[in-house]
């Protein structure tokens, strides 16, 4: 049996990491880096540069945090990172456009999960300067772990570590919430995380949650809340109250990663969220 783990109902073989070289693109990296360990994953790194001169030691040290994290010796030789069960490209492209240089890389290399900063201005690439129409890759859409900026996330740069305790899944008769459920059972498993809560948050009648199943998670407890108001705002409020680690959503938008950004409630949430959002796009391969 493939002892390969699986995120959601579907395997993580290859994550995708497009970089500036920010400090909020470093924070991107670690969460990809570490999820990439934990699935035995491919993970890909891309930079798109106008022109300008760059060398590969400007990418994120791999082999340095991993030796930060004590998961290799100091000093250790390339090799020592393949043996650890990933695989590390660092790809290097040119043009004025990186949104279009990263859905060229995806059309080649398609993604299972795409890791991303988002709204980070003292970079080189800014994601939300710019209205995409066209879907990434072509596809139905990709399962998207977005980093805002001024974020830290739920893994430590410094060692590894993991603080995932609290999860907010906004739920709503459509798109189906199951998917986003299913993530945060694998993510609860694949991290090995032994307690937290899980709560599902209804906005709108309290009915819309009265027939939800909760998946098993030994330690964890999963509660459903109710509550009117603004879709949105209400998530970042509810988000802020419970100091949500990760918020979960199933969106029915646009569907490349960039596309549903664009005036969605996803958007909406992206922009003010204190913490990581993950978006699984209805028809992706959880959604």
């Amino acid at each position: 049996m493939s002892q390969r783990r699986t995120l959601g109902a579907v395997k993580v073989e290859s994550i995708f990491h497009p970089s500036d070289f920010s400090g909020a693109s470093e924070i991107a990296f670690v969460h990809a880096l570490k999820i990439a360990l934990v699935t035995q994953a491919r993970l890909s790194m891309l930079h798109v540069t106008a022109g300008s001169k760059l060398e590969w030691q400007d990418f994120p040290g791999v082999r340095d945090t991993l030796e930060r994290w004590k998961l290799i010796p100091k000093g250790s030789p390339r090799s020592m990172v393949g043996q650890l069960g990933v695989e590390i490209r660092k790809v290097i492209t040119s043009s004025k456009d990186p949104v279009k240089a990263c859905l060229h890389y995806l059309a080649k290399h398609p993604a299972d999960l795409i890791v991303l900063a988002v709204r980070h201005h003292e970079g080189r690439m800014r994601w939300l300067e710019k209205s995409v129409g066209e879907p990434i890759a072509r596809r139905a859409g990709q399962i998207t772990l977005f980093l805002p900026h001024g974020v830290e996330g739920f893994v430590s740069r410094e060692d590894g570590s993991v603080a995932l305790r609290n999860i907010l899944i906004p739920v709503a008769s459509k798109p189906r919430p199951e998917p986003a459920m299913e993530a945060a059972v694998r993510l609860i498993r694949n991290f090995q995380l032994s307690a937290g809560t899980v709560t599902l948050l209804h906005v709108g009648s309290a009915s819309g949650t009265r027939f939800m199943k909760f998946p098993e998670s030994p330690g964890w407890t999963w509660k459903c809340v109710a509550r009117t108001g603004d879709p949105a705002e209400t998530i970042l409020q509810t988000a802020e109250e419970l100091a949500a680690d990760l918020i979960l959503m199933t969106t029915d938008g646009p569907d490349g990663f960039l596309d549903g950004l664009r005036g969605t409630t996803s958007e909406r949430v992206l922009r003010k969220a204190r913490c990581p959002v993950g978006n699984l796009p209805a028809g992706s391969m959880l959604g």
